[in-house]
């Protein structure tokens, strides 16, 4: 028997964003890959709960509440849920998480940034790496030699089905972070332009993302306001069917590009695309269009990137 086949009770860390989440699918598939008899868990936030469970890679989801620092007995209840563990591979490995390996009692299974377990990864690089790159990278060094694109195909027939082909608008992206929202105006003016194409517009986001929705409508009616009315799972379902997707670096557009929807992602100097960017399933399945500021950004350049 191999150490990593004796290895029994695994434990995944892997917090969010949604856009993180889900460029650590493959990573996920692959850890399953490596212990196909361990009893796997994830440790995640509520956003993410659903769609860890609907998925093949993990035999127990556990919530992180995380907890603010003072908060001595919410943190004692977080320590018992990382202790006992064979491994745990750290996807996020944030400064919170390289708390989180001394709550563990810095065990030298820890697969991680930090600490002196032999599984730490070391490059010194790896803050320059695109995410995908970086986690690559780091599960090699902890004998993973693999990471393959995941199946998706579990999620594949979930949500709605609209009776007509269509194509997504993601208007939305963080609240704190206006920067990274190309004008409501232009989506509106996209949307037309779609639906003269024969593409129905289909407008997904969180409920805090209606205002934007109704925006968009008051220029092309046409358009089915989906905000709010989908789970993740839901929308992943929703984009595998979509003919293309445009919108802002946001969770939403990971989640298209990861279920092979051809996607047009908008960028301002917010955010990096090398670091974050959604990579797809196939050469040329996702276009990044990055301007300094999105205000700049015509309407004709990304109806021809659609094209």
């Amino acid at each position: 028997m191999t150490q990593r086949q004796s290895l029994r009770r695994i434990l995944v860390i892997r917090l969010g964003a949604l856009g993180d989440f889900v460029q650590s699918f493959g990573p996920f598939q692959a850890i399953r890959a490596a212990h196909p008899t361990a009893q796997i868990t994830l440790l995640t936030t509520s956003p993410f709960v659903e769609l860890a469970r609907l998925s093949p890679w993990f035999d127990a989801v556990e919530v992180d509440p995380r907890p603010s620092w003072g908060n001595l007995p919410a943190l004692l209840a977080l320590r018992q849920k990382l202790r006992g563990y064979d491994r745990v591979y750290d996807l996020q490995t944030s400064s919170r998480t390289a708390r989180y390996y001394a709550l563990a009692g810095c065990p030298q299974t820890w697969c991680g940034h930090v600490g002196r377990s032999p599984l730490v990864h070391t490059n010194l690089w790896r803050n320059e790496m695109h995410t995908r790159t970086r986690q690559r990278d780091q599960l090699r060094r902890a004998g993973i030699p693999e990471v393959p694109q995941p199946d998706v195909s579990w999620l594949a027939e979930l949500g709605p089905h609209p009776d007509a082909p269509y194509g997504l608008i993601v208007p939305g992206a963080s609240p704190h972070r206006p920067a990274k929202r190309w004008p409501v105006r232009r989506y509106a003016e996209l949307a037309t332009r779609l639906e003269s194409r024969g593409l129905r517009p289909v407008v997904v986001g969180s409920g805090a993302d209606k205002p934007l929705a109704e925006g968009i409508r008051q220029f092309c009616p046409q358009a089915l306001d989906l905000t709010g009315q989908t789970t993740l799972p839901e929308l992943a379902g929703l984009a595998a069917r979509a003919q293309i997707a445009v919108g802002n670096d946001t969770g939403p557009m990971h989640l298209a590009a990861m279920m092979g929807c051809p996607s047009v992602v908008l960028f301002s100097a917010d955010s990096n695309p090398a670091l974050t960017a959604p990579l797809g399933r196939a050469p040329g399945q996702v276009c990044v269009l990055s301007v300094r500021d999105l205000a700049t950004l015509s309407v004709n350049r990304v109806a021809a990137a659609l094209s």
